[in-house]
């Protein structure tokens, strides 16, 4: 069944038409453009409109009917000859992007993330989610990981500057969290591919390795990721994720921790989400990530690559030895709730909530 009953839409696609499991349909309350379907939308069965679909509505000529005509008694045919095996195939390539969500209650969620008063003056935002079963392992998935999450930074992102996004294996997180504030002379992280130094320090570094890529291409302005330094200038004190036994995992939005750094043997993450502009900036960027991280993922079992074929193991780090007879699982992502409360215990953001389920819910749809 499908009910898409009030909402914008101006067209009803063909493609509809190819949907044999499609019993129920309900269109109504739409503004369509064409107003013979628009009729039949508020008065016919289902059938009939998904043959009018299939006709490809008033207007087509013979030989587009004589098309879709064709394309039927091609479907009808292959399902005759695959017989019982179709609705298995069907099953399986749907385990590729399927997604399940757990802990969609009012019960507290396995992993808390309390936030410091602090964080409201610096950068109040965070939304954090466990995504479980990712399979990073065959060939260059976990390069095409990091990528994606590049791309991420630098579109809906905005550079940084809207929010930041930190993938850490859950595995190597001891739990409750603190997201916290602390003075750049006090605060101190092992970043990825560095050793550990102190974040007023680290930011130096940073600031004059952009001056200096600056001047070698001869430009005006600083280029690449060193673009967000500026983020923080003027602050007492930096944001900062510290796990159960005092170690910053996550210094936004400036770079994680090397303890948490996501590998090619990492099969579940903690997905993190900060920025100092709103609450639904970090949201909307968290459903983005899911959604780009469920492509990746039937990627990856669709092209069944080898593997180990890609040494990559995280942007900044060499090779990691792995255990190369952990084979590949073919199993839905589970996406797991993580609350964040205050020191009080008061709950301030729960995700997915119901509400961001039906956002993530109509994300993955479009890939389906």
């Amino acid at each position: 069944s499908l009910d898409v009953a009030n909402n914008q839409l101006r067209e009803l696609p063909a493609a509809l038409a190819d949907c044999p499991r499609l019993k129920e349909a309900n269109f109504r309350g739409n503004q369509l453009k064409d107003k013979r379907l628009e009729k039949m939308v508020n008065g016919c069965q289902t059938k009939a409109i998904l043959e009018y679909l299939r006709a490809g509505g008033r207007g087509k000529g013979k030989a587009e009917n004589a098309r879709e005509e064709a394309r039927k008694k091609k479907r009808e045919k292959q399902q005759k000859k695959d017989g019982g095996d179709a609705e298995q195939d069907e099953l399986e390539e749907a385990s590729k992007l399927l997604v399940k969500v757990l802990h969609i209650s009012e019960n507290p969620a396995p992993l808390v993330v309390k936030a410091s008063p602090g964080v409201k003056d610096v950068r109040p935002f965070i939304v954090c989610c466990v995504l479980k079963g990712v399979n990073l392992k065959p060939g260059n998935a976990l390069k095409r990981f990091l990528t994606a999450q590049t791309k991420l930074h630098e579109d809906i992102c905005e550079r940084r500057t809207a929010a930041t996004i930190a993938t850490h294996d859950l595995r190597l997180i001891k739990g409750p969290l603190l997201y916290d504030v602390r003075p750049p002379e006090e605060l101190q992280i092992t970043p990825l591919g560095r050793r550990e130094i102190k974040a007023k320090d680290l930011l130096r570094q940073l600031q004059l390795e952009a001056e200096e890529q600056r001047k070698q291409k001869k430009r005006q302005n600083v280029s690449g990721l060193h673009r967000y330094l500026q983020l923080l200038d003027g602050k007492d004190n930096y944001p900062c994720l510290v796990d159960a036994e005092g170690a910053v995992i996550s210094f936004p939005p400036i770079t994680n921790s090397e303890k948490t750094k996501v590998r090619k043997d990492t099969r579940d993450l903690f997905l993190e989400v900060t920025s100092d502009s709103s609450l639904q900036i970090c949201k909307d960027v968290m459903d983005t990530l899911i959604l780009k991280i469920a492509e990746l993922n039937r990627s990856t079992l669709e092209n069944k690559e080898e593997s180990g074929s890609d040494n990559e193991s995280d942007a900044l780090c060499g090779p990691v030895d792995l255990d190369q007879n952990t084979q590949p699982r073919n199993v839905p992502l589970a996406l797991e709730q993580v609350r964040v409360v205050d020191t009080d215990g008061n709950l301030r953001v729960l995700y997915p909530s119901k509400t961001d389920l039906t956002a993530v819910s109509s994300l993955l749809t479009v890939i389906r």
